[in-house]
């Protein structure tokens, strides 16, 4: 994938004495007092921002945060608090600038945040308008935001437009590196894991994959509705009986490829779904009719394990059972520590699969961890990604 990257304009010291406008994902999770209870993504965009400092630009920042309505600016959007932990990340005071659209006073060296741009109105619509002025007050754009990038918005598309250069930051070049690796040139053989509770958000994604993967791992409820496509019986277990006929299809398409999707031969069940429920390890034709399947089961689990180990590339969406309850993450901990042991370059993205790595302390052990989660989806399903678009676009 071609595109300017922001670390070769600073490297030529194109980037000095510039004023260079970043669209990072500093979207973080708070707590009702507004505190930040989680700050992977401002860490992350860190070192976009210490490169512009470093390479003498006059450097402004932005992010949405929340789901604000435009216009009607309320208290709980500011990024208040985002200043002040960038400022602490940074080691340097991160003043907050609030109508920023019509311009911002900013000299080299320093580094301002400008306010929540889901406020602006035109934002989410990409409006022209708002995008000409954005990228007025810039000689760089740089989006450095992966988290957004399946969104054609004013500050993720639109300024990418008509700013005068348009780039990547290190943070999104990281993530075309990374997918191109994983999904565009392959070591085989190439096993995704697509585990969430419903088919019908993952079957497009499914459906992409069947075509390329020597290997599809499912999980959770997904895995259900598989099992009753496989004609076992599934108790009172969370699945979609409406949806058996394309995952059919799917087992069917990788079946013409010489490929497979595992169908579990041991599950974990319970008869409530609850933390301190009984755990009960069963074969999966013995299911009864009260029972919830919680997990993939030890045997199953070892055999995945050995396939994960032979792989030559992994991408990982799911955890394969509740791993919020101990008595129900044996699966996803068995797959996570086969995945942290593998050869193989592996790729993972989804909230609840950050958990997962976090839980078990596999960070290190994981080749790349994506800062996307509908993005990544979209990536899976073969879709062109519009920040993707109008950079490549812009390079040309």
């Amino acid at each position: 994938m071609n595109v300017i990257r922001f670390s070769d304009l600073c490297a030529q010291g194109k980037a000095a004495g510039q004023r260079v406008f970043i669209r990072a994902e500093l979207n973080v999770p708070q707590d009702d007092s507004g505190a930040i209870t989680e700050d992977t993504r401002i860490r992350a965009s860190v070192p976009c921002i210490q490169m512009a400092l470093d390479a003498g630009a006059a450097v402004m920042v932005t992010s949405h945060l929340g789901r604000p309505t435009e216009g009607a600016f309320k208290p709980e959007d500011s990024l208040a608090p985002v200043a002040k932990r960038l400022g602490e990340l940074l080691g340097r005071d991160v003043p907050l600038v609030s109508n920023w659209v019509d311009g911002v006073t900013v000299a080299p060296g320093q580094v301002v945040l400008l306010e929540n741009c889901r406020v602006n109105v035109g934002e989410k619509k990409n409006s022209p308008e708002l995008a000409r002025k954005m990228a007025a007050l810039c000689d760089i754009f740089v989006n450095d935001a992966f988290g957004t990038a399946h969104r054609a918005e004013g500050t993720t598309y639109g300024i990418a437009e008509y700013a005068k250069v348009a780039c990547a930051g290190p943070l999104l070049a990281a993530e075309i590196d990374a997918i191109t690796k994983a999904l565009a040139h392959p070591q085989r053989p190439l096993v995704a894991i697509v585990a969430g509770s419903k088919v019908s958000t993952k079957l497009t994604i499914l459906k992409a994959l069947s075509e390329k993967v020597d290997g599809l791992i499912v999980g959770g409820g997904i895995a259900n509705t598989f099992m009753l496509a496989a004609g076992l019986k599934i108790g009172k277990s969370l699945a979609e009986p409406d949806l058996v006929d394309q995952a059919k299809a799917v087992i069917e398409a990788m079946k013409a490829r010489g490929a497979a999707v595992p169908i579990p031969t041991d599950v974990v069940t319970a008869k409530t779904f609850a933390a301190d429920a009984v755990a009960t390890v069963k074969a999966a034709s013995e299911v009864a009719d009260d029972d919830l399947i919680l997990d993939i089961g030890p045997q199953t689990a070892a055999a995945l394990a050995l396939q994960l180990k032979s792989a030559g590339t992994i991408v990982w969406n799911g955890p394969v059972g509740v791993f919020e309850f101990d008595a129900f993450a044996h699966g996803t901990e068995t797959i996570a520590r086969a995945i942290a042991d593998s050869a193989a370059f592996s790729i993972a993205g989804g909230g609840d699969t950050l958990a997962a790595i976090a839980k078990y302390g596999i960070e290190k052990q994981v080749g790349y961890i994506s800062t996307g989660g509908g993005a990544f989806l979209e990536i899976l399903e073969g879709k062109t990604l519009p920040a993707f678009e109008i950079l490549q676009k812009r390079a040309a």
